[in-house]
């Protein structure tokens, strides 16, 4: 079917140009030629439709070509994973199949937080068979606690006022205000957060740390383990700055994402 190899082999090419016209600002046809290596002649045909659908407009004064607002919408039907986990994945993947262990994704949702994203069918010395969409407690829990610490003083404030009025929650001191204040200062001392140690399963620990990117927590990462398998001091010393590279790499990627 020639035809139809044609028409896919069109479909690639414009998709691919339209990738590249994101990147920049305002691209010269040279530019869009390097960077693709389509024929000259075959970008302007490809640039004369988008333009000709509204996805790209022709600036001559600055001698080069944009996207317009209209590339927006074809954005508008994807209701998947929010960006930063997009940008985590690969990062999380890379992270256990090097180190073992598993690694989460959360992000809060409403007065918890939810995994959106796990390492659990990579690691083959999980402490959980699956936790994907699991709601967890935001002072009880690494992933919790990595979040309330470091998100704003003033969304902070917001979330303990909540906390503090709600019924459904499993952290006992949580109208300690004091107490909770303390421990919330004293993770984001130490750089990372922990699980309460009373929390089931006994047998293993997580610890958690955010991805930050323009001053804001827009997710959290955690690495569960077995306890009888890593000392205090590999948590601090090895386990933590891992993490928080982790983290920093991830807002990197969510910054070229966007």
């Amino acid at each position: 079917m020639p035809g139809r190899s044609v028409r896919v082999e069109a479909a690639a090419r414009t998709l691919v140009l339209l990738e590249e016209l994101n990147r920049h600002r305002m691209a010269p046809l040279d530019t869009l030629h390097k960077a693709t290596g389509f024929p000259k002649s075959t970008i302007v045909r490809l640039l004369k439709s988008l333009c000709a659908m509204g996805y790209v407009a022709n600036d001559r004064r600055q001698g080069g070509y944009a996207v317009t607002s209209r590339v927006k919408s074809l954005s508008n039907g994807f209701h998947g994973d929010p960006l930063v986990v997009e940008a985590a994945r690969p990062w999380a993947i890379a992270f256990t199949r090097q180190h073992q262990w598993p690694i989460a994704i959360a992000v809060r949702d409403e007065l918890s937080v939810a995994i959106r994203f796990s390492t659990i069918p990579d690691s083959p010395v999980s402490p959980f068979h699956a936790t994907i969409n699991t709601r967890l407690s935001l002072l009880g829990r690494a992933l919790g606690r990595a979040y309330v610490a470091f998100c704003s003083p003033a969304e902070r404030s917001s979330l303990l006022d909540l906390l503090a009025r709600s019924k459904d929650h499993e952290d006992s001191f949580v109208h300690d205000r004091g107490r909770v204040t303390a421990l919330l200062s004293q993770i984001r001392r130490q750089g990372y957060a922990e699980r309460n140690p009373l929390v089931e399963p006994r047998s293993s620990g997580t610890i958690a740390v955010p991805i930050i990117v323009d001053d804001r927590v827009l997710a959290t990462i955690g690495m569960t383990y077995f306890k009888s398998a890593i000392s205090q001091s590999d948590i601090t010393e090895k386990y933590v700055p891992l993490m928080l590279a982790l983290a920093g790499n991830i807002a990197k990627s969510v910054a070229v994402l966007r």
